[in-house]
């Protein structure tokens, strides 16, 4: 594969690409779907209802939570993962630029 070239375009257009990596897998979303539903999630908990093994769960958990989407904190030897409404708001507003933009210089 050859170099990205990450440095010719802008730092929004790269944020943007890597979040778009984030959400480009079924599993990702799947999981974020159901944390926004709880107030805190075990891996155990997220891989039962979206039907993954319990490590690659977590490798996913730790790939979304690496982006700045996920909040984790420890009750004893658990660990439980909620959204970050803040990370996730700015996303949305990453996407909603993206394609208000495009959609101006197209139409």
């Amino acid at each position: 594969m050859g170099v990205s070239k990450r440095h010719l375009h802008s730092e929004q257009v790269n944020k943007l690409a890597d979040l778009a990596k984030i959400l480009s897998h079924p599993a990702r979303i799947s999981i974020l779907n159901y944390i926004g539903d709880c107030d805190g999630c075990l891996c155990k908990d997220i891989s039962e209802t979206i039907q993954l093994a319990q490590p690659t769960t977590s490798q996913h958990l730790q790939v979304i939570k690496k982006a700045g989407l996920l909040n984790s904190r420890f009750e004893g030897n658990a660990q439980y993962y909620t959204i970050d409404k803040e990370k996730l708001t700015d996303l949305k507003e990453l996407f909603t630029d993206f394609f208000e933009v495009t959609e101006q210089k197209c139409c």
